[in-house]
């Protein structure tokens, strides 16, 4: 075991629980520092966003990775991590490696295709180099998942489209107000799909994110979860006066936005245009309330159509993504393999150049001094010999590298030709 990432993420753990585990970026080289002093770790790299938190090390031969982690986490977070183990996720190998690709990728994230994860996943790189906890492993994995980020982004259309009715709401918002960046966002409701559109918003560049509910612990611990700000339900209507963007979703079994309590708004607002996406069902908004100028309204049926449009685009760029993905953890996969028979290749190299040295030598000795012209066709001519001996056993050796029996194999040429055990800091990396 070399390779191991241990990490919890959206998928697996509450905000409650990821906001337990976060690392400012500014503690990271700290974090990083103290992570590689554990005794099996020898190199370390933290991911640390609002989704996720990883950890990404390479385990000494026969160190305990978690064990390592299990310390660094009471050490550095004063925190029990087997009371936290039942939301960490822990790959191993080419396993941790293709999680990485997907990671920076963004097929892993939230939203799925989003580019944000990979100016994540390279500063969160930058930092461990700074740190100076990576090294011939985490040199190789990391530029790689940014080569197939990369790949990703550039040969399939994977960020382009809305799938889920909350990302259709973000997609619509774009082509209604243009640019998201610094606009104001309002979560009226504490539901699901609401918070999700949300949190999309944000990515996009959102701004500010007003919460309301009329339990308002609700809106609280929403508002929390979105770095935003709550809103008592009394003060719906001015607080919405500072809105770029509503999105409901209360399940109220009535309308509880009106045409004429938006006409009111409106005529506050001085039409400054107002999107409103009414995901709740039954409907939280009038229909006639879209009539109004300056105001777009869409439901959930409108943003299911665009779902649905783009579901199927996104199933297939999904698709073309991972090939992608086989692809280029296939051929990692067999660079990392071709490395193990390296140092055979050099240290069968070397002596060989040994031996035609003393042969050089001994010749010397029985001709004496030989004239420049001499010498050199004499290099010419014993370094052409070893070129052409080393050529099909270099050749047998870079193939046996995926073989079963590479270790018989390897062993056999080194009994044969005498040749002592070498180590090497090439990126040996997985099993």
């Amino acid at each position: 075991m070399n390779l191991m990432l241990a990490g919890l993420s959206h998928k697996t753990a509450s905000v409650e629980v990821r906001e337990r585990f976060a690392i400012s970026e500014r503690r990271i080289p700290e974090a990083l520092r103290r992570l590689q002093a554990e005794p099996e770790i020898q190199e370390a790299l933290i991911l640390s966003t609002c989704n996720r938190v990883e950890f990404v090390v390479k385990v000494r031969e026969d160190g305990d990775g978690v064990e390592a982690l299990r310390r660094f986490a009471g050490s550095f977070y004063g925190l029990e991590y087997n009371e936290h183990a039942p939301f960490f996720y822990v790959y191993y190998d080419y396993e941790a490696v293709r999680h990485l690709f997907r990671v920076a990728s963004g097929l892993d994230s939230l939203v799925v295709g989003e580019p944000q994860v990979l100016g994540q996943v390279k500063k969160a790189y930058a930092l461990a180099k700074g740190a100076q906890t990576t090294g011939s492993l985490l040199d190789a994995v990391f530029p790689q998942a940014f080569n197939v980020a990369k790949r990703v982004r550039t040969e399939t259309p994977v960020a382009e489209a809305a799938v889920s009715v909350s990302s259709a709401a973000v997609e619509l918002a774009e082509q209604v107000l243009g640019a998201l960046r610094g606009r104001t966002v309002m979560i009226i409701g504490a539901g699901q799909m609401g918070e999700l559109a949300a949190r999309h918003l944000v990515t996009k560049g959102a701004a500010t994110v007003l919460v309301s509910n009329r339990t308002y612990a609700h809106a609280v611990a929403l508002a929390e979860e979105l770095q935003g700000l709550a809103i008592r339900f009394n003060e719906l209507w001015e607080a919405m006066t500072r809105a770029d963007i509503v999105i409901s979703s209360t399940g109220c079994p009535h309308c509880i936005i009106t045409r004429v309590d938006m006409e009111a708004l409106m005529a506050r607002r001085e039409q400054r245009p107002l999107l409103l996406v009414d995901i709740a069902v039954p409907r939280d908004i009038e229909p006639a309330v879209g009539k109004i100028p300056g105001c777009t309204l869409v439901n959930v049926d409108n943003l299911q159509e665009v779902a649905h449009t783009n579901l199927r685009q996104r199933e297939e760029a999904t698709k073309a993504a991972e090939r992608i993905l086989s692809e280029e953890l296939a051929q990692f996969h067999e660079r990392q393999e071709t490395l193990r028979v390296v140092p055979t290749i050099l240290s069968l190299r070397r002596r060989l150049e040994e031996i035609r040295q003393s042969e050089l030598a001994r010749t010397r000795d029985l001709f004496g001094a030989l004239t420049p012209e001499q010498e050199e066709v004499l290099e010419s001519i014993t370094q052409g010999l070893v070129n052409k001996i080393l050529h099909t056993p270099f050749i047998e050796l870079k193939q046996a590298s995926v073989r079963p029996d590479r270790a018989a194999l390897l062993g056999v040429v080194r009994s044969v030709f005498g040749l002592e055990e070498e180590h090497t800091n090439a990126p040996l990396a997985v099993n």
